[in-house]
């Protein structure tokens, strides 16, 4: 058969990971995209700012993309539009909500006003080159997410997106559980579908349950409160500014991100905080500390982000304080567990009271547990099935869950990013695959660095650096004067009175002794008498000049 006749399925990023979710949808000339987003980099990672997916499939095909379709406002979902814009200027198609988070990102990466960007409501249908999308409400930690019934001539197909099945929602709009019913009676040929929580037995629970939590923090704080959460966490600003009502405080919001994108949801109507309850940060500073509530960002304990440099003590517009209540109204990101308990240990020596949802439900996932992913497969009954978003390991725990639900399992597909999977004649097969790695974004350089680059930080960050400076003389070859050898994060100054004289003598002796073939005889025999003495293997560097 020919290509034309194939849908093909392309997860360019959040299939074997958590983060960078980007899904194409190919049939023939027509592309659609499915969301763009960014992941943070892990501990190792060092320098990086943020990951984005490897869109390079897209490159020579940019004329094909009939439309992008962001499914909500998560960076996880958002966070890479501007670069994949760039690339493909195609329509934006977000609900209102996730439009306006969509516009604070792009005037920020200095594209206001220069994207296509289309309104589409829960309930809407589009046609979208050969792809007729229709757009259902979906519950999950921000306001305004879909899913989407996308129509092709190979079937019917269902992209969850971020879901859960939550009965009580901060906005009081739950999972449009019609419309998946509806959708199942017309016959649903693929469903792909959010695995992030495949391995949490249960139901997840509710947002209401944050309000109770909220209410003993507000109860019980002696001094200030500051949340942290996400900036695109609309739902948890609401429920910030419910508590602060009831209980007297006056709400206010720190961190550039935070602040624009309150002021687009109060603006649009998804956030409702009363004017003599809101406050500019500036007042918040001036009033009893027993009166105010701050909201920022540094969940996730980001060296950049408030709560980092509160922690550290280089935030410049205000500093913790001893009675401060710290909330951390979030989930360490999988890799990022480490880097919270630092910021929560250096919070607490500066005198702060922490509160994270190890102690309190102060956080709810916003991803469906085991029960309601079987309740999504029941619902939707798909001939085939292919597990979205999660690590191999909750994609595969998401496929035997399908299975135990009566999904045979030459019907289910795992795949991980890359791997192009083809639906056409009633049958799904595994085409080929294509790269879906990493693009490392750090500063203004996007995919600069790489894999090797991030090994030889590690190996700089790991063992330090030593650097050897020779002298020659061009006729003779003998060195001018003692080589000279500085170091950095290597050795202590104490340790290095010791080593470094023997380093000089080995130089001097392979030099004047005519056994310098080349630099890297000379750095090779440094690093084994660096090794022999400090058991550590730095870098090694000379640089030679003759006189």
């Amino acid at each position: 058969m020919s290509k034309e006749k194939k849908l093909r399925i392309i997860p360019i990023g959040g299939l074997g990971e958590v983060g960078k979710n980007m899904m194409v949808y190919e049939y023939g000339d027509d592309i659609l995209v499915v969301d763009a987003g960014l992941m943070f980099p892990e501990n190792d990672m060092l320098g990086i700012d943020y990951i984005i997916p490897d869109f390079d499939y897209l490159r020579d095909k940019s004329h094909k993309v009939r439309g992008i379709v962001i499914t909500h406002g998560h960076e996880d979902h958002i966070g890479a539009l501007h670069h994949i814009l760039n690339v493909a200027p195609a329509p934006v198609f977000a609900t209102p909500l996730t439009r306006g988070l969509i516009e604070v990102k792009l005037a920020r990466n200095g594209l206001s006003g220069k994207a296509d960007l289309r309104t589409v409501q829960a309930g809407d249908m589009v046609q979208i080159g050969k792809f007729q999308v229709e757009f259902f409400h979906v519950c999950h930690s921000v306001p305004d997410g879909v899913g989407l019934g996308i129509t092709t001539p190979a079937g019917l197909l269902i992209h969850t997106s971020d879901y859960k099945f939550d009965h009580t929602p901060v906005d009081g709009w739950p999972t449009d559980y019609a419309k998946l019913a509806e959708f199942s009676q017309r016959g649903v040929t693929l469903l792909l579908s959010d695995s992030t929580n495949a391995e949490r037995p249960g139901w997840t629970p509710s947002e209401k349950v944050i309000g109770p939590a909220f209410d003993q923090v507000f109860d019980t704080a002696p001094g200030r409160i500051i949340i942290a959460s996400f900036a695109s966490l609309i739902s948890r600003m609401q429920q910030v500014s419910d508590a602060a009502v009831k209980h007297g405080r006056k709400l206010a919001f720190a961190g550039t991100s935070m602040v624009d994108n309150a002021k687009m949801a109060r603006k649009l109507g998804y956030l409702k905080v009363p004017d003599d309850t809101f406050v500019s940060i500036e007042q918040a500073l001036n009033l009893n500390p027993k009166d105010v509530v701050l909201m920022c960002t540094g969940s996730q304990g980001e060296p950049s982000s408030i709560i980092g440099r509160l922690s550290a003590g280089t935030n410049r517009q205000f500093d913790l304080q001893a009675g401060d209540t710290v909330v951390l109204s979030s989930h360490p990101i999988p890799g990022n567990e480490e880097n919270v308990s630092k910021t929560i240990n250096r919070m607490l020596r500066r005198g702060a009271n922490v509160i994270n949802d190890s102690y309190l439900p102060v956080h709810v996932s916003g991803h469906a547990s085991q029960e309601e992913q079987k309740l999504m497969l029941n619902l939707v009954r798909p001939k085939y099935f292919m597990p979205i978003h999660g690590e191999l390991r909750q994609l595969k725990r998401h496929a035997e869950l399908a299975h135990s639900v009566g999904i045979p399992m030459e019907n289910i597909v795992v795949v991980e990013n890359g791997q192009v999977v083809e639906l056409q004649n009633d049958s799904i097969n595994l085409g080929e695959r294509i790269p879906g790695g990493y693009i490392f974004v750090e500063g203004g350089s996007i995919g600069e660095a790489d894999a090797d680059v991030m090994r030889e930080r590690e190996r700089l960050a790991r063992s330090g650096i030593v650097v050897i400076d020779i002298s020659l003389d061009k006729r003779s070859g003998r060195l001018l004067h003692d080589p000279e050898v500085i170091t950095w994060g290597f050795i202590s100054p104490e340790d290095a009175e010791a080593v470094i004289p023997l380093v000089k003598k080995k130089v001097g002796a392979i030099v004047n002794g005519g056994g310098l073939d080349d630099e890297k005889t000379l750095v090779n025999t440094v690093r084994s008498l660096l090794y022999n003495e400090t058991k550590r293997r730095p870098m090694v560097f000379v640089t030679m000049s003759r006189a």
